[in-house]
């Protein structure tokens, strides 16, 4: 099997920050990419999340998806970054985070492991690597984000929409038990 090449985004020592650059000066005498009226822009208006991601899932529950939509649109355009991410991005980090909490809702009702259906012997749960594949998409989806923030945002780019997705995770088991 021979070399697949480097890994993407490990192209050498990564970018510095818009907002390090203009706290630390520019030693390298090169131009910084300022938008001029950074402070002022606004944003655009969040475009309206696909169907998918508001579809009543198979069992009745909520699908979580648009929300999570909602609130990555909102942490962004908080730091007027809303033109430089792409609502695709925003939209397959959504799904990739809203089936994760699916499969850990999933691995909180049948348990860490399941029968062998030829063997009949204990075997890890299928709904254990479907999260951790999933969890795996939404890290490197927001990871793109995030760079894309910490590049062109002039201001404190810190707090992030994740922070929250453990409290979804158990209010939703809690709404349930209720």
């Amino acid at each position: 099997m021979g070399k697949r090449g480097p890994k993407p985004g490990s192209g050498g020592r990564p970018k510095k920050a818009l907002s390090e650059k203009l706290i630390d000066g520019n030693p390298s005498k090169r131009a910084i990419k300022v938008l001029e009226s950074f402070s002022e822009l606004e944003g655009i208006e969040m475009p309206s999340p696909r169907e998918f991601l508001s579809d009543v899932q198979r069992d009745g529950s909520e699908f979580l998806a648009k929300e999570i939509y909602e609130n990555v649109w909102d942490w962004l355009k908080e730091r007027n970054c809303t033109e430089f991410v792409s609502p695709e991005l925003i939209e397959h980090y959504a799904l990739s985070e809203a089936r994760m909490i699916q499969a850990e809702q999933l691995i909180s009702k049948y348990a860490f492991l399941s029968k062998h259906p030829t063997t009949g012997q204990p075997m890890a749960s299928p709904y254990v690597s479907i999260a951790q594949e999933y969890m795996k998409q939404a890290r490197s989806a927001f990871t793109e984000i995030y760079q894309i923030v910490r590049e062109n945002c002039s201001t404190e780019y810190k707090g992030s929409p994740r922070e929250d997705l453990m409290e979804k995770l158990l209010n939703s088991r809690r709404n349930k038990n209720v």
